[in-house]
């Protein structure tokens, strides 16, 4: 797990540096501050070279090559590249890193809807979205292939469509979503180390025309971002793995004392476990910590009666 992280995280470096020469090279707009030294210019740093590596990146920051008033520049690209590099250590849950990434993209490209689906087990589930939409969020779920969105996943392929998306021959329509009846959609996959990560949708009410620089950013961000989203999910993967296992060691523990107690067959204590959760609306765990500390205050009750 660790080695894979490692990986991914250089993967993500790799882009990061690939990203930042792109937007350096898209925006002439950016303000330089004076220098006062003979430090090479950070464009000398990034100058296009696909095969530069984290140690150039981390002797360049060493040195403080980056400027921190090219750091405080306010277009949004050069901010959220920063905010990735600064947080990569940070190891934010799974929710934050695609909340944040829904509001860089709105940023970037202005859209009434951005939503951004995950790869699990073979589906994409819906993680994100710009508008607040609590009822299918975490729950809505596609086949991959299905759908324009599952079919940018199948093929790994940006789809860009100006108006009617709705009649596209590979259009998906899903009755909770009001979005369905939008006129533009942008769909671009997400891609860490050549493997589908997930896929970003935007979507206009109105027609709109995607320009080629449109769909090359939202897609070069989705390079960018891949790596950190599949760390933040298979960090959301250990986790919960992590909360099962401890979940079992306390029902097990709740089960023997049913067991010792009643004199009870290690079937039947569970199933009384099981009904006692359903009656009372709690989770298994919760009945079997109530037990346990049932248990544990007999004992000190024990330990304070007078001998």
């Amino acid at each position: 797990m660790a080695n894979h992280i490692f990986d991914l995280m250089d993967a993500t470096f790799d882009s990061f540096l690939r990203f930042v020469s792109l937007v350096h090279r898209a925006l002439p707009r950016i303000k330089r501050p004076a220098r006062a030294d003979k430090r090479p210019p950070f464009s000398e740093l990034l100058a296009p070279n696909d095969n530069l590596r984290l140690t150039v990146w981390v002797r360049a920051v060493s040195v403080n090559s980056m400027d921190e008033g090219l750091l405080r520049v306010e277009d949004p690209a050069i901010g959220f590249l920063h905010q990735i590099g600064s947080r990569m250590a940070a190891a934010d849950p799974l929710h934050e890193v695609l909340q944040r990434i829904v509001d860089f993209v709105a940023s970037v490209v202005k859209c009434d809807s951005c939503f951004v689906y995950v790869l699990e087990s073979k589906e994409l589930v819906l993680r994100a979205s710009k508008n607040p939409h609590p009822e299918v969020v975490d729950r809505l779920k596609m086949r991959v292939g299905q759908g324009i969105t599952g079919w940018v996943a199948e093929h790994l392929q940006p789809v860009a469509v100006a108006s009617h998306a709705f009649q596209d021959s590979r259009f998906q329509s899903f009755n909770e979503l009001p979005e369905d009846r939008y006129e533009a959609f942008l769909s671009v996959p997400v891609i860490s180390r050549n493997k589908l990560v997930g896929v970003i949708n935007l979507q206009h009410r109105q027609p709109h025309t995607h320009s080629q620089s449109e769909i090359q950013l939202i897609s070069t961000i989705g390079f960018l971002v891949g790596a950190e989203i599949e760390r933040a999910r298979l960090e959301a993967e250990n986790s919960q793995l992590s909360e099962e296992l401890e979940s079992r060691k306390v029902i097990e523990r709740g089960k023997g004392i049913l067991q010792r107690d009643l004199r009870l067959s290690e079937e039947e204590a569970y199933l009384m476990l099981q009904k006692q959760s359903r009656q009372r609306r709690m989770s298994m765990r919760e009945v079997a910590e109530a037990i346990i500390l049932s248990e544990e205050i007999k004992r000190a009750q024990g330990k304070l009666a007078p001998s």
